[in-house]
């Protein structure tokens, strides 16, 4: 008993040499950060072999969702309109994708799930997710960072909205102007803001945090893009090159501020490109990404930087379905619109004889076996990654290793 006790103070001091800060990961953006994959849709993951050990890696003996060892999240979400905003903590486990209620899980995940498992298998130390992320943002306006200034309207917008020299402004595009100034970088402030509360007091989110120890924030995962993609106003010039020259410069200057102002001037931050209709995509989606991963390239983000493509991780069987399902949709318009090429021409169908109708060139376009295959893989639209999480869980995975990399040089 005695030899014991003389070894205590030499093993608490070996125990004091070895532990480590608690280690901070930020992901923040719109709503594929949210993320829209049910957890019903897990099994697809294991159909393929390459990712069945991934799979078995998400879920536990039981077949219930792994709950990390030592990987804590705080999930900072709300409305689109970034009202009624709450915050979910706990053990990372599946459940932490988008929410109605903060607090509550929907049954989905986003890339935090794998990012979390990834993060939890590598480290010996206590982990730590913030993840701050709300549907339909801009960077252009709702994330736009501090040093990117007020929003103003560019050349493109003032002639569209206000005519020539000596139309007049209109009074209600007087009023949009007013309140896109209102909204620039509003949820920007709420994702710095957030994350200043929950480390003031980290131990409040993750009890196994040691004051002593502190903490270090490790990286920063960045999964956004679609509202500026779709916002031609903004990026006009479709079709040409350098069109999404200005989303690059806000980008770039996103990552200086988010260092700046959380005080990690050398934060490793992984850029997640976006990857919607995978690598077949069309040449608009392919300049978006080009202009997404151009900030990487920058000498001053060399090795500290790095871009992540999401394309390879879509499916595209799954994504062929989706086209179908589409048709289906289209096929529904032109019946209610009456299109002069379509059956409902005259107007002469019901209701039912619609729904028939409709049923009858879905059956002929999509097989029961490719409709059994949506069901077990997908849930959700294209935009939302098809809300496949076999694709999130591929990206959540890149995330970590990038982020990995990165803090081992």
């Amino acid at each position: 008993m005695k030899h014991a006790l003389k070894l205590l103070p030499l093993l608490l001091f070996t125990a004091q040499l070895h532990a480590k800060p608690l280690k901070v990961f930020i992901m923040a953006g719109q709503s594929n950060m949210e993320g829209h994959a049910k957890i019903e849709t897990f099994d697809y993951i294991g159909d393929d072999p390459a990712t069945a050990p991934l799979l078995k890696q998400m879920r536990g003996a039981d077949g219930q969702p792994t709950v990390c060892d030592h990987t804590w999240i705080s999930y900072y979400t709300g409305k689109y309109d970034g009202s009624a905003n709450g915050e979910g903590t706990g053990k990372l486990t599946a459940g932490y994708g988008a929410r109605d209620d903060a607090t509550k899980s929907n049954g989905k995940i986003g890339p935090e799930f794998t990012f979390g498992l990834t993060m939890d298998a590598a480290l010996k130390e206590p982990v730590l997710i913030i993840k701050t992320a709300w549907g339909g943002r801009s960077l252009n306006t709702e994330f736009r960072p501090p040093s990117a200034g007020p929003y103003e309207l560019n050349d493109y917008q003032k002639k569209l909205y206000y005519g020539p020299p000596g139309h007049g402004v209109p009074k209600d595009m007087n009023q949009w102007t007013e309140e896109k100034k209102k909204e620039t970088g509003r949820f920007y402030r709420y994702m710095v803001e957030h994350v200043k509360h929950v480390l003031a007091d980290p131990k409040r989110v993750c009890p196994a945090y040691d004051p002593a120890q502190g903490y270090e924030i490790a990286g920063f995962i960045w999964l956004q893009g679609f509202n500026d993609l779709v916002d031609g106003h903004t990026y006009p010039d479709r079709g040409k090159p350098g069109r999404f020259a200005f989303y690059s410069d806000l980008l770039a200057k996103f990552i200086r501020d988010v260092r700046k102002d959380l005080n990690a001037p050398k934060m490793p931050f992984v850029i997640g490109v976006l990857g919607v209709d995978g690598m077949k995509a069309k040449q608009d989606i392919l300049s978006f990404r080009e202009a997404m991963t151009a900030p990487s390239l920058l000498p001053e983000f060399k090795g500290n930087v790095v871009a992540v493509q999401t394309a390879p991780f879509w499916s595209d069987e799954l994504g062929a379905i989706d086209e179908k399902r589409a048709q289906v949709r289209q096929m529904g318009f032109q019946l209610n619109s009456k299109n002069k090429d379509h059956a409902n021409a005259d107007g002469h169908m019901t209701e039912a004889q619609k729904r028939e109708y409709l049923k009858e060139y879905e059956a002929k376009l999509i097989s029961p076996a490719e409709e059994a295959l949506w069901k077990r893989g997908a849930s959700n639209a294209g935009y939302h990654y098809l809300g496949c999480a076999k694709t999130f869980a591929l990206m959540g995975r890149a995330f970590a290793e990038a982020n990995l990399a990165m803090m081992k040089k």
